[in-house]
């Protein structure tokens, strides 16, 4: 069955006059004579049989559907350019994917052992971009996700399975010369010391302290970070005390930029996963998966 497309050319003038709201601007653009975009357009709206643009005294401007529309086309012609310029990137040769990640994770454990997966797949390329929440498959260019969550949170990601990777445990952490004689604080001491709070659990502390047995009143207070590589930072600067995940910091506390401000780790019920549409799976993606297996349980 013949595909009802329109042509590649009516969606760049399209996309680049919803942008600029203009025909004269997205033909200065497109190296074309406004009415070469406006017949473009007008072609556009026949073939979809909805109206994109409104025309005014002063102008033109997008309705509803051709807003929406917009956004759209623009998502998947920068993915069609992103294909075409990786296509011509490697020549033709060897395959790759597109791993979505929570970054701090991505930063911290996966990127320093990608020299071990060059060397054992050459011909592997791997796109990192971060993403810290579930997302649908389909409306992305990721072949799999390094996902930092829960079982429930797991098995309401619809149209996936999952394998985990890690199990996270979180301990407290601070800059080296905040400790007394270099000895830990006991969980009583640490709460009265300015806590650094994760701004995607904003609990983890007062989960923590009740693990200890510790009345916090001031648990959830505190300046907070969008990302665990954040709030490491803020630490190692001596603003507070941070509660992040050891596997995370790994590379500070041998340092000696970080230290553990209480040797009482906390098993979290969180674990680093990698999820994968349930269905198919291309032999670079199972490849990959047994490379991240082999470094997990190593």
């Amino acid at each position: 069955m013949r595909r009802r497309l329109p042509s590649t050319q009516a969606l760049m003038c399209f996309e680049a006059a919803a942008r600029h709201q203009s025909f004269t601007r997205a033909a200065q653009e497109l190296a074309l004579t406004q009415g070469a975009v406006s017949r473009q357009v007008a072609a556009l709206e026949e073939l979809v049989g909805v109206a994109l643009f409104r025309r005014t005294q002063h102008g033109m401007t997008l309705t509803a559907a051709g807003a929406d529309y917009a956004r759209q086309v623009g998502q998947r012609l920068d993915a069609l350019e992103r294909d075409t310029l990786d296509l011509q990137g490697r020549g033709g040769q060897g395959d790759r994917l597109t791993i979505a990640s929570v970054p701090t994770f991505a930063v911290r454990w996966l990127i320093p052992r990608l020299p071990a997966l060059q060397r054992l797949h050459p011909q592997l390329q791997v796109h990192i971009e971060a993403r810290v929440r579930p997302f649908l498959f389909a409306e992305t260019q990721a072949d799999a996700a390094l996902f930092a969550g829960t079982p429930e949170q797991l098995r309401q990601w619809a149209g996936t399975r999952s394998v985990l990777l890690l199990p996270e445990e979180v301990v407290p952490v601070c800059k080296p010369s905040l400790l007394r004689n270099g000895r830990p604080f006991t969980p009583k001491a640490l709460a009265a010391l300015p806590l650094l709070q994760q701004s995607t659990r904003p609990e983890a502390w007062r989960q923590w302290f009740d693990a200890q047995g510790v009345d916090a009143e001031r648990a959830m207070a505190g300046p907070r970070y969008e990302l665990f590589s954040m709030q490491a930072a803020a630490a190692a600067c001596g603003l507070g005390v941070a509660l992040v995940p050891t596997l995370l910091v790994q590379q500070e506390l041998e340092q000696g930029t970080l230290a553990i401000a209480c040797d009482r780790p906390l098993p979290g019920q969180r674990g680093y996963y990698l999820v994968q549409p349930a269905e198919g799976e291309r032999p670079a993606l199972a490849a990959f998966r047994e490379w991240l297996q082999a470094e997990a349980n190593g």
